[in-house]
């Protein structure tokens, strides 16, 4: 469900997000095709089991991040996590952009646009890295895992509509820990998300993660 205020519906692609995943108003297809699992062997299927038990354990995390796209644009901002449920990302200006996960649902709001868009939680691939226990299965498929010195990386697809795009989490290995993630959209537009000075595990204003709509009262036009 997307509610909209102030316009039209925002078509909302959220690039950082989640800590993970893109969001796009594209219509889902009836006719997709089932995503082919990759093959993993044993070591695989046990840094599967160790990934997710690293990504269920981080409980806050806060960190820069630079954005880049293969049509060449370029952003910064700073990204907070609390799981479960909350998040919040803000972009630098001149973006006029703020990602809320209030826990229970995706707030995006567009200052320029004064624009809010509001999606369920639930309902949003967000909540598979937001949630209390993360699963990299059921609602996602594994299509490719690869190992590199120091480095692991593991792509995901909706298994509902390999369309919607795919997410590689790129990890640094010895210890575990999330580097960035390259989303490519259904349109095949490639996002790169790269963490900056990553800390974890500090307390954070849970006031971050609230969202009071701004146009909620205001008189129409």
């Amino acid at each position: 469900m997307v509610v909209s205020r102030g316009g039209a519906r925002v078509p909302v692609l959220l690039l950082a997000a989640a800590v993970a995943w893109s969001i796009t108003g594209a219509p889902r297809s009836a006719l997709a095709a089932s995503p082919a699992p990759a093959a993993l062997d044993d070591s695989e299927k046990s840094d599967v089991v160790r990934i997710e038990a690293y990504l269920s354990g981080v409980g806050t995390m806060q960190a820069r991040f630079l954005q880049t796209t293969s049509e060449g644009r370029y952003s910064e901002g700073a990204i907070y996590l609390s799981r479960p449920g909350r998040m919040r990302i803000d972009y630098d200006p001149p973006i006029p952009i703020e990602i809320v996960a209030t826990g229970r649902a995706l707030v995006f709001h567009d200052r320029k646009l004064e624009q809010v868009s509001y999606l369920g939680l639930d309902s949003t691939p967000a909540s598979i890295l937001l949630a209390e226990s993360v699963q990299l299965s059921g609602v996602v498929t594994i299509v490719d895992f690869e190992r590199g010195p120091g480095a692991v990386a593991v792509t995901l697809v909706s298994t509902d509509d390999t369309g919607e795009g795919s997410i590689t989490l790129v990890f640094s290995d010895r210890p575990l820990e999330l580097r960035k993630w390259v989303i490519v959209d259904a349109q095949g537009v490639t996002t790169t998300v790269s963490l900056l000075g990553a800390r974890f595990g500090m307390d954070i204003d849970p006031e971050l993660f609230e969202f009071d709509d701004p146009y909620f009262a205001r008189d129409p036009d």
